[in-house]
């Protein structure tokens, strides 16, 4: 098995240590300039960034390791899925996300305490449990 941050370096900053393994991600040069920032708003580690991986908690660390490597599974796993709907298969979603739920259905329906508090187009049914009234669309 391999433990939490294995490929990081201790001595290293944990900004060296995103430039290094997105390296090994197969990033370029060009494109981790252009995404650090977000792994590092992501991690929520910015005050620490610049430090030896070393002083961080096992929290700021799996926050970097997921930071870094799980955006390349994210995008993977969000075209197989949509690969999925495309080709008509029926997907079912469970999240708390309305972002996640937005982008993958079409369809949703709204569970409290395990009944059933409505059923509907998608955006009808996030606006209402956001309070809002429904959208006109035409």
């Amino acid at each position: 098995m391999l433990q939490l941050g294995a490929g990081l370096h201790p001595d290293l900053t944990g900004a060296e240590n995103v430039r290094l393994n997105a390296a090994l991600l197969g990033f370029t040069r060009r494109r981790t300039s252009e995404l650090f920032d977000s792994v590092v708003e992501f991690a929520g580690i910015a005050d620490f960034i610049a430090e030896p991986l070393r002083t961080y908690s096992s929290g700021m660390v799996m926050r970097l390791v997921f930071s870094v490597g799980d955006r390349a599974f994210q995008v993977k796993c969000a075209e197989r899925m949509a690969s999925l709907k495309r080709s008509g298969k029926t997907l079912l979603c469970v999240s708390h996300s309305a972002g996640a739920i937005e982008g993958l259905c079409e369809r949703a329906l709204w569970l409290e305490r395990g009944e059933l508090v409505m059923d509907g187009p998608v955006r009808e049914v996030l606006d209402a449990y956001a309070g809002r009234p429904p959208s006109r669309q035409a």
